[in-house]
């Protein structure tokens, strides 16, 4: 393997990026247009019925509404600090593009846009210019792009795909995730091999695709029916029929409403992937997804990357920035709030986790080092269990540090103080407590609510309910909390060095987790993010 510039690679190059508006492909996008100008274009599918509605949805991304929010969520903001920060945002995006100040910038591009409207066709803006959001959706054939003009320009000028697009959850509906996950991905590939100059497909899944295998974890591809646990009969075609026909059996059960369908989806997914030996719907579909891609790639170039658990940035755009709860910042979010009487995992255990922009830098490395590699398929682990272990007391330790120098202000307008967390180290320890202080209270007051004629149902009811969405929650995350699995990255650290060999790359396309000093991280950057951005 060989790599000579990225920055030299990403010159003139077209890009089309699938799941645009998710946080790992914003940070993606942002990257490229920073530190490549001269990126010919990137093509962002966004899920949307039609061009005006992905361009809608795009423009909702903008830097100035993305400013704004995140002084909206300081509570520590005021009209003057407010001001000030849009008019360094000014300051800073005026000079990015080589104009003094605020004013003459925005002179600028009121001109540009009276030109553009007077149909001089000149003077649209470097965003415009570079940026093309697309209506689409993976699990359609051609991406479900409906626009044949653009379809055919796409085919003719992309150079290399970006797979971003998929669901999350853990517990997804198995129709949706199935279709997202697995053949989204298959998709992705059949799109990728109808552009005339594709020099790469990158897929990003998830490490987590080797389930609750114990051990080290190698960078290497799963083979198409192979199950986890060894058991006989994983198809990807008969999973898809057996979705079929449970979907046609609840039509005709009249007492079904989309709840009741929603949940029997959501527990096939469970049931189909603990079959096979995997944890959890998402983890196994994406699993099956990489197998297809394997099993069809043909001499498609293929570079499979798999992160850990992805947190806040490190560095770039600005340190600290994440979208959406992930698996430790729930536990923070609750902690913080004083919702959280105990922890949940052993505090010996290792937590993978590496921080975004990290990521993203190795999407792009990689794409510079395999373009063009017929037949290529390679496996890349994106994460820190080998390279930086980190403990999961050490989280429970960062977590205590920071919430007591930094409460967080309840609505009352008091601090929360938190104190030493009890740690359940083992799930029979949780069980226990679990049964102490919330089962045997449940079956105490469906007693009395029998007594009392059922007066008390619905707030019997309504405990019922909590108990099994914690015990759901418990199990879906309990593979993380008690992992021992570690995640080896040697081919990840060959393309690190690799990228060191180059001075100047190498601190911009940094993604070494040994730089991590995960106290720090954690007390410095990731929970003040997590508060910043997160907290509600």
């Amino acid at each position: 393997m060989e790599l000579d510039s990225i920055l030299d690679f990403l010159d003139s190059k077209t890009i089309l990026i699938t799941g645009a508006t998710g946080f790992l492909a914003k940070i993606f996008v942002e990257k490229i247009l920073r530190v490549q100008p001269n990126v010919k274009r990137l093509y962002l599918l966004v899920r949307a019925t039609d061009a005006k509605s992905a361009l809608q949805r795009f423009n909702k991304e903008k830097i100035i509404e993305e400013r704004l929010k995140e002084l909206s969520y300081d509570e520590t903001s005021t009209d003057k600090s407010i001001t000030v920060a849009m008019k360094d945002l000014g300051i800073e995006r005026a000079n990015k593009f080589g104009w003094p100040n605020t004013y003459v910038f925005t002179k600028a591009l009121g001109e540009m846009i009276l030109g553009h409207l007077k149909g001089s066709g000149k003077g649209l803006s470097f965003l415009s210019e570079k940026v093309i959001p697309v209506a689409g959706d993976i699990t359609y054939e051609n991406l479900g792009i409906k626009d044949s003009v653009l379809i055919k320009e796409m085919w003719g000028n992309i150079d290399v795909v970006v797979n971003v697009a998929a669901t999350t959850n853990f517990d997804e509906r198995y129709d949706v995730a199935l279709a997202l996950n697995t053949f989204g991905a298959k998709n992705v590939l059949n799109f990728a091999s109808k552009c005339a100059n594709i020099k790469l497909l990158l897929h990003v899944s998830t490490a987590y695709v080797s389930g609750e295998t114990p051990g080290l974890i190698l960078e290497t591809p799963y083979q198409l029916g192979e199950a986890l646990n060894g058991a006989h009969g994983l198809d990807i075609n008969t999973e898809k029929k057996i979705i079929e026909e449970r979907l046609k059996e609840l039509s005709y059960d009249e007492t079904s409403t989309n709840k009741s369908i929603t949940i029997a989806m959501k527990d096939l997914g469970i049931e189909r992937a603990n079959k096979f030996g995997w944890p959890n719907t998402y983890v196994f579909t994406k699993a099956l997804g990489e197998m297809l891609l394997g099993h069809l790639k043909g001499d498609m170039p293929l570079v499979i990357l798999r992160p850990t658990i992805i947190s806040s940035t490190y560095k770039e755009p600005f340190p600290g920035w994440i979208e959406g709860i992930r698996t430790i910042d729930s536990l923070a979010v609750g902690y913080g709030k004083g919702q959280l009487s105990c922890f949940l995992g052993d505090p010996e255990s290792v937590i993978d986790v590496i921080p975004a922009d990290m990521v993203v830098n190795a999407m792009i490395a990689t794409m510079a080092a395999h373009a063009n590699q017929a037949s290529c398929e390679i496996i890349y682990h994106v994460g820190s269990s080998v390279s930086n272990p980190l403990k999961y007391k050490s989280i429970q330790q960062s977590g205590y540090n920071y919430f007591s120098k930094h409460p967080w202000i309840n609505k009352e307008g008091k601090p929360v103080i938190v104190g030493e967390i009890k740690v359940l180290n083992s799930m029979a320890s949780f069980q226990r407590y679990f049964s102490l202080r919330y089962l045997l209270p449940l079956q105490g007051l469906q007693v009395v609510n029998s007594a009392l004629c059922h007066a008390l149902n619905g707030t019997y009811t309504n405990l019922k309910r909590k108990s099994k969405f914690v015990l759901r929650l418990v199990e879906l995350y309990r593979p993380y909390l008690f992992s021992k699995s570690f995640y080896d990255d040697m081919n990840t650290e060959k393309l690190r060095q690799l990228v060191r060999e180059n001075e100047v790359e190498a601190d911009m396309f940094y993604f070494d987790p040994k730089t991590i000093k995960w106290d720090v991280y954690f007390e410095q950057t990731h929970i003040p993010g997590a508060v910043k951005y997160v907290f509600k």
